[in-house]
């Protein structure tokens, strides 16, 4: 099969790639992190400072409210006032504040993430970086880069502030294949799916598949 994966989607697609490459023709990856303690990686930073074993112990899910919260408070002048600043300039045309809306409806209609799986996705991934570094299992077997040797498109956005390029971009000396392609998007994370300067991002992956899919 072909598989296309996104943010968190994207590396537990490489992790299941790494596990059964027999499985997968071609890996497209989406904003995705693989080094998750790059230097400018500030979620990271935070993260690996967070009691995460009391926090699911206590709350058990981690409702997807407090995650858009943490994700806002990354950039919170940008993401808050300015952008709400900004919408007065388009209040008068129905239109763009229908759109206005719609965007803020999906952007905050996030589920709650499961107690356990947040546990152990932040303590393996970021405090101890096991993708990156060779030493993850799952149900003990060990999860090797070097075994995803099928052709990757790995696409980023060099404006993104939660999956900053560095921690997508590492994946080309980590995997083993020998058909790697990058794609960088001039946005931010939100944007390579709904910015009109990725309009063409289904259609590029859709040719790089074909390229790679013989005739009938």
């Amino acid at each position: 099969m072909n598989l296309v994966g996104v943010c968190q989607g994207g590396t537990l697609a490489l992790c299941y790639t790494a596990l059964h490459p027999e499985k997968v023709k071609n890996l497209v990856t989406m904003v995705t992190p693989v080094d998750f303690q790059t230097p400018n990686d500030v979620l990271s930073k935070w993260v690996r400072h967070v009691d995460v074993d009391t926090l699911v112990d206590k709350f058990g899910n981690v409702s997807g409210e407090t995650l858009n919260g943490v994700f806002l408070s990354l950039l919170p002048f940008r993401l808050t006032s300015q952008k709400y600043v900004g919408f007065l300039d388009i209040a008068n045309d129905p239109a763009q504040v229908e759109n206005f809306l719609r965007m803020e409806q999906w952007i905050f209609d996030s589920p709650d993430n499961p107690g356990e799986m947040f546990r152990q996705f932040s303590n393996w991934f970021y405090k101890e970086n096991r993708l990156k570094n060779g030493t993850l299992k799952l149900a003990d077997r060990p999860v090797e880069l070097k075994q995803v040797t099928m052709p990757i498109l790995n696409i980023y956005a060099t404006q993104d502030h939660i999956v900053p390029p560095p921690a997508s971009s590492c994946l080309q000396d980590l995997v083993g294949t020998t058909d790697y392609t990058t794609h960088t998007v001039p946005s931010g994370h939100i944007g390579i799916y709904v910015s009109s300067k990725t309009k063409e991002l289904p259609t590029t992956i859709a040719n790089w598949l074909k390229e790679r899919t013989p005739p009938p």
